[in-house]
């Protein structure tokens, strides 16, 4: 099992707490990714939203398993205050049907470290994406529960809707068309139909979703892209 990571971090300014004095310095924010997209995704929230004082800070791509992915939000857990890790359900979907008989699955290992994000670690959020970043994409234009086995069925959905998107960096981060402020004026719709999914079940995986409403309802998030 092997996957793309990118480490991006995130600093937002810190907000007054009630009647408190303002408190210094920025609130920080880390992402773990699996792929290119959602790097270029968040890169041009930061070209976008300079309001918020963002650093990306990518590793060079390696091939990473979905244990050193794990370990690496823990490792990020501890000098920040939110770590975002954006998991394309796809690719545990595919490593799942290649599990030999009697191991553990991808699914199963996944599920675990989850667990144990729940219990011990309450500053990172886990988003998933089901079965990759597209199908938050198509949120921005309709509102849909349909399960799509394969990303490819999300983009040619998708090409509804943007009939030149492609997963390609020039498409992402066009200058002055890039893929943020193409959806920026509906991110509102994507929001909202977002949350009308149910928590992610592992028991019955075979649900198109998306998560990546948990990061923008992050409060800090939330004021200023609100206040545009």
């Amino acid at each position: 099992m092997v996957f793309l990571i990118w480490v991006i971090t995130l600093l937002t300014f810190q907000m007054r707490n009630n009647k408190s004095a303002p408190r210094t310095g920025n609130q920080k924010f880390a992402f773990v990714v699996d792929g290119e997209c959602e790097y270029w995704y968040i890169q041009m929230l930061k070209r976008n939203e300079r309001t918020i004082n963002v650093a990306l800070k990518p590793e060079i791509p390696q091939k990473k398993k979905l244990i050193d992915q794990f370990n690496k939000v823990v490792e990020l857990s501890a000098d920040y205050d939110k770590v975002f890790w954006i998991i394309d359900f796809d690719v545990i979907k595919n490593e799942n049907l290649l599990a030999k008989k009697g191991t553990k699955t991808a699914l199963q290992e996944f599920k675990g470290y989850c667990d144990k994000l729940n219990r011990k670690h309450k500053n990172i959020v886990v988003i998933i994406n089901n079965p990759c970043l597209e199908y938050w994409i198509l949120l921005h234009f309709e509102s849909t529960k349909k399960y799509f086995n394969t990303c490819d069925g999300v983009s040619k959905q998708l090409k509804k809707h943007l009939p030149d998107y492609n997963k390609s960096q020039l498409y992402y981060t066009k200058q002055d068309n890039d893929i943020y402020l193409r959806l920026k004026p509906l991110l509102s719709n994507a929001i909202i139909n977002a949350e009308k999914f149910e928590k992610f079940d592992f028991q019955n995986p075979d649900t198109g979703m998306s998560e990546m409403q948990l990061f923008f309802n992050t409060d800090q998030i939330k004021k200023i892209i609100e206040a545009k």
